[in-house]
């Protein structure tokens, strides 16, 4: 039987499908073999596989807005009583800079900017993703996780007033104040030891842990180290007064932070109500 042509694989004769279909090379495996001389299927070599990327982030329980805190201060309400407040002040901004989807980011998302700053303050790349949606430089930019991100747009402003109102329930985020390196009395409220007496424990530690069993010191363990400076969220804070002519609100309570800082203020989560059980 006349040999067609040969293959370029160890120079192994190749004939033609009408021939001989069968035919097995005695280097090669029959697995191999048939997918070598199958004329049924084309051979697949590489095959890409696609990764599904999960975002794992908890819902918000809707819009919400950034601002700058300005301090503490008494308000006395109508009846006489005083109620302690933190004073939030609102610059340029809180413009929807954004709008994530489903389709294009794997979640439904807004995205929003705060604090107008000028062009140099901003890096190449953060100048050209407002630039894309034609908004102004923004310092702050924040995202807010949704399940319907019906009704907004690209370019939107965001006011506190149409969005909150006096009584209703926020939390409140910030980064907390930095106190740098600490003990443990003062970062976890330990207590001391005798001054007195010929005591020679007066603010240390202590014991961290048994010699023999377990061994070893346990994880978490509380122990010195850097103290503040962490982003840390106060929930059910009460919205007491809004005041659109100084463009400020008054919320009651302490929140992280000293002045200046900028402030995260969203709906308050209620599980059941306004985010779903996860």
């Amino acid at each position: 039987m006349p040999i067609s042509s040969l293959s370029p694989i160890g120079h192994c004769p190749v004939f033609s499908s009408s021939q001989i279909p069968s035919l097995k090379c005695s280097f090669l495996s029959p697995t191999k073999t048939s997918l070598l001389f199958s004329t049924k299927k084309p051979l697949v070599l590489t095959k890409k596989r696609t990764q599904t990327h999960i975002v794992s982030m908890s819902f918000d329980a809707g819009i919400g807005v950034m601002g700058t805190k300005l301090g503490m201060m008494s308000y006395f309400e109508s009846d006489g009583t005083v109620v302690p407040v933190t004073v939030v002040g609102f610059r340029e901004g809180n413009i929807v800079t954004q709008m994530k989807t489903e389709a294009t980011d794997g979640y439904d998302a807004v995205q929003v900017g705060y604090r107008r700053v000028r062009d140099r303050k901003l890096t190449k790349p953060e100048l050209g993703h407002l630039e894309k949606s034609g908004i102004i430089p923004m310092r702050h930019l924040q995202e807010f996780r949704l399940q319907s991100i019906e009704g907004f747009e690209t370019g939107q402003t965001l006011v506190f007033d149409e969005i909150f109102k006096e009584g209703d329930l926020v939390d409140v985020s910030g980064t907390t104040i930095g106190k740098g390196f600490q003990g443990g009395i003062k970062r976890h409220n330990f207590r001391r030891g005798a001054m007195t007496h010929g005591s020679k424990s007066h603010r240390q530690l202590g014991s961290i842990g048994a010699g023999t069993t377990p061994g070893r010191v346990y994880k978490g363990k509380k122990m010195p180290g850097r103290m503040g400076g962490t982003t840390r969220k106060i929930r059910k804070l009460k919205v007491v007064k809004i005041d659109n002519e100084l463009r400020v609100v008054m919320i009651k309570g302490a929140v992280p932070g000293k002045p200046g800082n900028l402030l995260r203020i969203a709906p308050a989560k209620i599980v059941g109500k306004n985010i779903p059980k996860s």
